[in-house]
């Protein structure tokens, strides 16, 4: 089985950043986040069964998921994030597992980038190490404000059903600093990525 690091962090950590730069060291890097957007695309894998849950309204014209039809609903009641996620995280770990053992034999070890890996304690099951991209909370609102063009008071209520700073960084076993610069980060990757290396050599 590959040695496996869960990469997690809040929206706006640079969780992203961080894991391009694992990958630039031929790491295998397998990103959740990226295959939740593949099925919630146009004709996406997950997509019949979240129409037939919230009805055809949260697909736009080309029968993706509108993310921000969702967004709406789910931030507003628990209980249709939890149907939500009845759906995708089914079908989010056959496809990371499918990732996975793909990568088994062509890569020194994985990660496995989990934006709400904190919140879910299977996944902490999974993984051999925890690393956390860290940054203020005001450097990730104005992040995202930055990159996804939402009001602060939006970004601020995605915060809020995020685990806190505080959780993430009880949680971690390794932590980057992400709240400077891009320049900043690849000293830190490759602090640890020598680290990983050794680690997952002996329990390899």
């Amino acid at each position: 089985m590959t040695w496996l690091v869960g990469l997690t962090g809040g929206i706006g950590s640079g969780k992203s950043a961080v894991g391009d730069l694992f990958a630039e060291r031929g790491v295998a890097v397998i990103d959740t986040d990226a295959i939740a957007h593949a099925l919630t695309a146009p004709d996406g894998g997950a997509m019949p069964a979240i129409c037939a849950e919230f009805g055809t309204g949260v697909a736009n014209a080309d029968r993706a998921l509108d993310r921000a039809a969702m967004r709406a609903i789910v931030f507003n009641d628990a209980s249709a994030r939890k149907r939500l996620e009845a759906i995708l995280h089914p079908l989010i770990r056959s496809e990371s597992e499918r990732q996975l053992a793909a990568a088994a034999g062509r890569a020194p070890y994985a990660i496995l980038m989990v934006p709400l890996l904190v919140e879910s304690g299977d996944y902490r099951k999974r993984v051999d190490r925890v690393l956390v991209v860290d940054c203020s909370e005001a450097t990730q609102i104005a992040r995202v404000m930055r990159r996804n063009g939402l009001a602060r008071e939006e970004v601020a209520r995605i915060l809020a059903a995020q685990a806190s700073r505080a959780e993430r960084l009880a949680a971690a076993d390794d932590v980057i600093d992400n709240d400077g610069d891009l320049a900043a980060l690849a000293p830190q990757v490759e602090r640890l990525h020598v680290n990983y290396l050794a680690s997952a050599g002996r329990f390899g």
